[in-house]
């Protein structure tokens, strides 16, 4: 697998979810995906990136654009320093929330992505890796 662009961001404020957004899409279309993949991946970078603001106080991400064979592929690493997440099974289940949400951010994430992934250690913070294939 070759990376063939890369670049990061930070995630503080609402804004920058905003800009998460519009990157993705153009690293999306770069890397030929249909109206439909674009979508799940601008959605699942959106959720991931608002989790990294609200319950991670903040952090990055990195985007890549991604080549394997005749594969492209689009990848997200999302990292804070935040609070971390004591059960990452839970977390994952749908209804599950840390704060006011609906509980399906990193569970309906997870199911817009070819590919996902969340390490996370307790007052150490998360990582979060997703990324959706052409």
């Amino acid at each position: 697998m070759k990376v063939e662009k890369s670049e990061s961001m930070d995630l503080r404020s609402g804004d920058d979810v905003v800009r998460v957004r519009q990157i993705v899409r153009a690293h999306a279309v770069n890397a030929g995906f249909s109206l439909v993949d674009q979508t799940k991946i601008i959605t699942a970078a959106s959720e991931i990136a608002r989790n990294t603001i609200d319950y991670g106080g903040g952090g990055t991400v990195r985007i890549e654009e991604l080549r394997n064979g005749v594969h492209n592929g689009v990848r997200l690493v999302f990292e804070d320093k935040g609070p971390g997440i004591a059960d990452i099974d839970l977390a994952m289940k749908d209804g599950y929330t840390g704060g006011g949400g609906l509980g399906l951010g990193l569970g309906g994430a997870k199911r817009l992505c070819n590919d996902f992934s969340v390490q996370s250690t307790p007052g150490q913070g998360t990582t979060v890796t997703l990324a959706r294939w052409k």
